[in-house]
């Protein structure tokens, strides 16, 4: 059977949510959005074997995390590693749960994305096991213009774009290889990690529900999204 990883990290503060609570841990449809996510990677990969569940906290937040559990009767099985200063130290310490001499497919994951699909989650995995490092886009729908050092702007051939989703998965040593590197501001996601070593990044499809919840009205359309039906 082939090795399945998955980092999930949840270390946001909510600050943009206008409230106390971390917002993996705000409730849509019932049930915080941090355990939707875990279950839907869980789920994926029910009947194909499985897959190791790796969730990344800041250690001030895991003690409230087990009580959510515990209230929540949640028993999907995972492993809590403790979040680092930026996000690369922080895939880096749930990274250093895979063993080093893994074999397989590790992907990472926001913790705040609870609508990816099963069917993205399999598309990327197996994308992965073939091409080495996998992201999956969706395209751009609304029209982009780029601004110019002058203080103009021009617009650009949104053809040419696509928006960036999780979960990014990439091949157990080739990971590993890339997460030695120190660290850049450059690093904003796992890919281009992977990609400063000069590795091609492989692009799948990704689905249009599969947003990053970051505002209240993102909140509104997650709870949406729990009444409609999202494609497994």
């Amino acid at each position: 059977m082939e090795n399945r990883y998955v980092i999930i990290v949840a270390g946001g503060r909510g600050l943009r949510m206008g409230g106390d609570v971390p917002k993996q841990f705000l409730p849509v449809g019932g049930k915080p959005v941090l355990m939707r996510t875990l279950q839907r990677f869980h789920d994926a990969f029910a009947d194909e074997g499985g897959i190791h569940i790796i969730l990344v906290l800041p250690r001030d937040q895991q003690t409230y995390w087990r009580q959510l559990c515990d209230e929540h009767l949640f028993v999907v099985p995972h492993q809590v590693a403790t979040g680092g200063e930026t996000r690369f130290h922080s895939v880096g310490n749930g990274l250093a749960l895979v063993p080093d001499d893994g074999e397989g497919v590790v992907g990472v994951h926001d913790g705040v994305r609870p609508f990816v699909s099963a069917e993205v989650i399999r598309r990327c995995y197996d994308a992965a096991r073939e091409q080495g490092a996998v992201v999956p886009v969706v395209p751009v729908v609304e029209t982009v213009r780029q601004l110019l050092p002058e203080g103009d702007s021009l617009t650009v051939d949104r053809e040419r774009y696509r928006l960036v989703q999780t979960p990014q998965t990439f091949r157990i040593p080739l990971f590993k290889e890339a997460m030695r590197q120190p660290y850049q501001p450059g690093f904003t996601d796992d890919a281009s990690v992977v990609e400063n070593l000069g590795y091609r990044i492989c692009l799948v499809e990704g689905n249009r529900e599969n947003i990053k919840l970051t505002t209240p009205e993102d909140m509104l359309y997650a709870e949406y999204l729990c009444g409609a039906k999202i494609k497994d």
